[in-house]
């Protein structure tokens, strides 16, 4: 997933606004006690959600895909005073790590954390989305933004994580077309497509699809 020249990479993060003690925590545990820690936003990918949080200054955010919280205590952080944050997570395994860190982080009340298939539990939220965090299994991508994008307010935002799938979006950089590369591939060039967004696609980390509602 890295891209950049090593040192360049090293340079960028430390010229960039460090984490608090609580998502150093996070990270530190993720890393040491859950598998596929490569899975966490991390500090970079972090501060850019929470920019992009405070730039929007949403009331309301969807994320689709918890993992252990690291992205949406991010994204809690440029919420309004009377905002929320649905996250929805398939991992029933990492619920008591998401709530402990989601107390120390004093936002239970503006987060609702949901276990479950996303597929159905989107449907059945009632909210106008000012931004959207997609990060969950690769072969619903589209089936996400389907799923969110009419009820994304006129301005508001979509973000899309890992879109450049360690680089096997391009041919060179795969021995085969497997079901997730193939399934990001096709996100791509659907959201591309679609008149209802502008998208722009930032090669930060493992990649970030952004798409702005019209």
């Amino acid at each position: 997933m890295e891209f950049l020249d090593e040192e360049l990479n090293q340079y960028a993060e430390a010229h960039t606004y460090q984490e608090d003690e609580l998502l150093e925590d996070l990270n530190r545990e993720t890393n040491e006690k859950i598998l596929k820690p490569r899975m966490l936003s991390g500090h970079m990918q972090g501060r850019v959600l929470s920019t992009f949080s405070h730039m929007i200054r949403p009331h309301r955010v969807l994320e689709v895909g918890t993992y252990t919280g690291y992205s949406a205590l991010c994204l809690a952080e440029g919420l309004q005073e009377d905002g929320r944050l649905y996250t929805i997570d398939v991992n029933e395994e990492l619920e008591e790590m998401v709530r402990r860190y989601l107390a120390r982080a004093g936002v239970n009340d503006k987060v609702d954390y949901r276990i479950g298939n996303a597929l159905d539990i989107i449907p059945a939220i009632d909210e106008e989305w000012d931004l959207v965090f997609i990060d969950a299994d690769k072969v619903n991508y589209a089936n996400y933004f389907d799923l969110t994008v009419d009820n994304v307010r006129p301005g508001g935002f979509i973000i899309a994580d890992n879109v450049l799938w360690s680089g096997k979006v391009l041919e060179k950089n795969r021995k085969k077309l497997d079901e997730d590369t193939e399934a990001i591939m096709a996100f791509n060039d659907k959201v591309h497509r679609d008149v209802r967004v502008e998208n722009v696609l930032f090669p930060v980390r493992d990649g970030l699809m952004v798409m702005r509602k019209r």
